[in-house]
């Protein structure tokens, strides 16, 4: 495994690789890695000649009074993951090296990105797209792989390779969860031994929600409604960001299950704040 920090040398490695024929999958992080992406890397692996691991944790995307200073960062155990899972290049710019002396562009993420976390979150999405789209100018990647946890933020950097015609791949990978079902997530770390037990709650209120729709509801609002007195319930958050029923591609509210719809859920517990989705479909409703 090669440790890469600049990104003119990044650029070199990918365009070496890619005039000797070598496909390149890329999976892009903010390190503390724990078994979700190590999952991505290893669909890459297994679907590319040559893996490209990004660690950079994106001052963009936080918000002033959000935890990018006390968000979880573990360098060594990072190499030696990336390392283990076969990893030809792991990429840990310096957010100068991302960021130079006047930077100034930022992408739009337009009508998606303006709601849930959007809303919960305001300039989040301008600054993961952002970091995206120049990760993805330097790897110069032929395939991205993204978590289905994050829903809303696969959907926009999706929209954004189709609007921006970037020739790459985008593939999003199932969500991997803990034995009890609670979703891998950085930020687990955070969370004290009650915080843990109750964060189990957010799972079983999104089945219970869909469990709704497969009993034949395909009322929007009783999904939701079934959902949040679960999550009180079950999970006794602390705040309650969102919770709803989307189109899983353009995230408009659904308020009839007629297809294929995602229940997506962002709560606080403690001070550790979580999200979380499941596909839903009522009886009939096709794929």
């Amino acid at each position: 495994m090669r440790l890469v920090s600049r990104p003119a040398a990044m650029r070199e490695l990918s365009r070496r690789a890619r005039r000797s024929g070598e496909s390149i999958g890329f999976v892009p992080t903010m390190g503390a890695l724990h078994a979700g992406h190590l999952s991505l890397m290893r669909r890459a692996r297994r679907e590319n000649r040559r893996l490209a691991v990004s660690v950079f944790v994106n001052p963009l995307q936080f918000g002033p009074h959000e935890d990018f200073a006390r968000y979880p960062r573990n360098e060594l155990q990072d190499l030696r993951l990336s390392r283990e899972e076969g990893c030809d290049w792991l990429f840990m710019p310096s957010p100068r090296g991302i960021y130079p002396p006047g930077f100034a562009t930022r992408v739009v993420p337009g009508p998606i990105g303006d709601q849930w976390e959007g809303a919960a979150r305001p300039g989040h999405f301008g600054g993961v797209l952002t970091v995206v789209l120049k990760l993805l100018e330097m790897v110069e990647p032929d395939t991205i792989y993204l978590g289905q946890k994050d829903a809303q933020q696969a959907a926009l950097v999706t929209q954004m390779v189709r609007d921006l015609d970037l020739p790459v791949r985008v593939v999003v990978c199932p969500t991997v969860r803990e034995r009890d079902g609670l979703a891998l997530s950085s930020r687990n770390v955070f969370l004290t031994a009650s915080e843990r037990e109750r964060a189990r709650g957010i799972v079983v209120a999104l089945r219970a929600g869909k469990q709704v729709a497969r009993a034949g509801r395909r009322d929007a609002a009783a999904i939701v409604a079934e959902t949040r007195r679960a999550l009180v319930r079950e999970a006794a958050p602390d705040r309650i960001d969102y919770v709803g029923v989307v189109d899983p591609k353009s995230f408009e509210p659904l308020p009839r299950l007629t297809r294929r719809g995602l229940l997506i859920a962002a709560v606080r517990i403690g001070k550790t704040r979580l999200i979380d989705n499941m596909p839903i479909v009522a009886p009939g409703g096709g794929r």
